[in-house]
């Protein structure tokens, strides 16, 4: 069965807020054997919205819309679809139950329009809202299906994993389940890797190999078809190797993880303790390593030493590194990493210094990155590595090739005990 879903939102064709909705659903639908061909996403204005679904209809049998489903004058999704179709709104007396008890329960006056949220396709299979108030639906017709979830994704999300999944599971005509696998990517561009595989992706059927990239980083999605969920995990078990034996030495995680995430678990299951001195990145490493659940098992504290007086007097670089050297050296990335980790008593100390831009300093070009790694028991190693981009895009790409630089020499380390 083929899919297409249509984000209803002025707001979304405005940039006001991303849609994260049709990735989601689109991860999701795969798992349940529905393929989908387009995302329409289309403003609040009922003519526009009729054409959009009129064009869908040609293309696809099943048609999933979110948002438009809410209590004022610009939501009127159902109240479209309701024309096109030929069906009557209906008011359903258990959502409407359900908004009046809303109310209640936050203590706030309920105002006419929102009983507009209750209303309902008559003759759909309603879909419970747990989390808001505009219940879901599913009706359909004898040509098409149609899918009516709310647009925030705190509503939507768990509204389709727990009620509307179960829908459309019984409406799929196909036995084969779509399995993929995100195989995530750092340290090698876009153009590399694709030149590396370029001869499975032109041979590609089934499964099928997708290069994306984004972020400073690439992932390869793989998915593979099939009606028994195990054969289709092994195809992609063979594609993988395959993969990993030509470009493995870049693959860092699945799906949806991060550099952030894979060297916290790292670090854990390690039983590793890190520290940070951060001039470049001012900070951004421990803020984003902090972000992540466990961290407080792997990290002990850091320094944000903008300032040379800083890195002199805090962390003790040596006032003669910064003198012959500068502060934006191989030099002092090293005292930075080694004072870092001694001083908080850490088993690994990470420094980054450099030149984030947009000017140059100590004559030192915009991306000049230097990072300190200074593991206990391993002679410390800096990389030097050279950015090209906006400040901010400079920071964040420090970050990521510091987390990737460990992650690297914790598998050599294993490697050669």
């Amino acid at each position: 069965m083929n899919a297409e879903i249509i984000a209803v939102g002025s707001e979304l064709l405005l940039g006001q807020i991303v849609n994260t909705n049709a990735r989601f659903l689109s991860q999701e639908l795969a798992g349940l054997g529905i393929n989908v061909y387009f995302h329409t996403v289309v403003g609040d204005n009922p003519d526009r919205l009729k054409a959009a679904i009129e064009i869908a209809e040609k293309r696809a049998k099943m048609i999933i819309f979110t948002g438009g489903l809410g209590p004022t004058k610009d939501d009127l999704t159902k109240e479209t679809i309701a024309r096109h179709i030929g069906k009557e709104l209906v008011m359903n007396q258990t959502a409407l139950e359900s908004i009046e008890l809303f109310f209640k329960r936050t203590n706030r006056v309920m105002t006419d329009n929102n009983r507009k949220q209750a209303l309902v396709l008559e003759g759909s299979h309603i879909l419970p809202n747990d989390h808001g108030m505009a219940p879901g639906m599913v009706v359909e017709t004898d040509s098409h299906i149609y899918m009516l979830l709310p647009g925030p994704p705190k509503e939507m999300e768990p509204m389709f994993l727990k009620y509307g999944c179960q829908a459309l599971s019984s409406k799929n005509e196909s036995n084969e389940k779509i399995v993929s696998r995100v195989l995530r990517f750092f340290g090698i561009g876009e153009a590399a890797l694709e030149t590396e595989i370029i001869d499975l992706i032109d041979a590609q059927s089934n499964p099928t190999i997708a290069p994306l990239a984004g972020d400073g980083e690439v992932t390869l999605r793989l998915t593979a078809k099939h009606v028994d969920e195990a054969i289709a995990q092994s195809m992609l078990d063979g594609v993988e190797n395959t993969i990993n034996q030509r470009v493995g030495n870049f693959l860092y995680g699945y799906d949806n993880t991060s550099l952030l995430e894979e060297l916290t678990k790292a670090l854990r299951n390690r039983k590793l303790t890190i520290t940070a001195a951060e001039s470049l990145t001012g900070g951004l490493f421990q803020q984003e390593l902090t972000s992540i659940s466990g961290a407080s098992s792997v990290f002990k504290g850091g320094v944000v030493c903008y300032s040379n007086e800083v890195k002199q007097q805090v962390l003790q670089v040596k006032q003669e590194t910064l003198e012959k050297y500068g502060a934006v050296s191989e030099q002092c990335a090293k005292e930075l990493a080694e004072n870092a980790a001694r001083l908080v008593k850490s088993d690994i100390g990470i420094s980054f210094t450099g030149v984030a831009g947009p000017d140059e300093l100590e004559g030192k070009p915009v991306g000049t990155v230097y990072i300190g790694i200074a593991i206990n028991g391993r002679p410390t190693v800096v990389e030097k590595i050279t950015l090209g981009g906006t400040r901010e895009a400079n920071r964040n790409r420090a970050v990521k090739f510091g987390c990737y630089f460990i992650l690297r020499n914790l598998k050599e380390s294993q490697n050669t005990n």
